[in-house]
């Protein structure tokens, strides 16, 4: 145990760990080599890119909040390293989605690094889960806040910020994000979908039952009755 947290996680090893670092290392040296153009990324998500990328905003709205429905996530102040690796991996095949693979090879490399750059500088208002089941909620905040032991689980927020309010630039805030949409990829995870964040996100959703991701993806939804989380700042 660590400050309340379990830590210990099978399938974490010094090699996953490097491989991890190393990727975080890639995506910011290549970000830091030239400053994307916000305004341009504005125009992309507003009217997309000739015909081979609809606008961004069909999907995800202008102010990156998306529906409201959790068929498509909030991107909204997503750290822009995180949105450009998710882009990169949907090109690339280690995400697959039926809309937004295409969509991502579509892009050029400056086309995904400014619209990626404009949506990490929205906001959106957060919308709170309706009717939600607060037995469930209460089971996901002890899975968020401090791991189950049992199941060999760390925290959520060891890894996602206080609160699910993530940690820039390459971990993403949960803190207000769509249940439906935590859950249906926790469930990707889970069943081999995914493939990005294998040595991390994989190895824990395998451990998660159904109800437990029903449970995280209620929680993060409702958890914004903390302050810190409320106010997340951008990067």
């Amino acid at each position: 145990m660590k400050g309340g947290h379990f830590i210990t996680v099978a399938g974490f090893t010094a090699v996953a760990i490097l491989r991890i670092c190393f990727a975080c290392y890639a995506v910011a040296a290549d970000s830091s080599a030239r400053q994307p153009d916000g305004a341009r990324g504005a125009v992309i998500a507003a009217q997309g890119v000739g015909t081979g990328v609809p606008a961004c905003a069909q999907c995800h709205a202008f102010n990156g909040g998306s529906d409201g429905t959790g068929a498509f996530p909030r991107i909204a102040g997503q750290p822009v390293q995180y949105l450009v690796a998710q882009l990169r991996d949907f090109a690339s095949g280690v995400r697959s989605n039926a809309v937004m693979s295409p969509v991502a090879k579509a892009l050029s490399s400056d086309d995904l690094a400014e619209v990626a750059a404009y949506y990490a500088n929205t906001s959106a208002p957060f919308l709170p889960l309706k009717a939600a089941d607060q037995t469930l909620v209460k089971r996901g905040e002890q899975l968020a806040t401090f791991g189950d032991e049992s199941k060999q689980l760390q925290s959520c927020n060891n890894c996602h910020g206080p609160g699910g309010a993530g940690e820039p630039p390459t971990i993403p805030y949960l803190a207000g994000q769509y249940a439906h949409y935590t859950a249906f990829e926790l469930q990707m995870w889970k069943r081999g979908y995914r493939k990005n964040s294998p040595e991390a996100m994989l190895q824990i959703a395998k451990k998660l039952d159904d109800r437990d991701i029903q449970a995280v993806a209620a929680y993060f939804q409702q958890v914004l009755g903390s302050s810190q989380a409320a106010t997340m700042t951008k990067e």
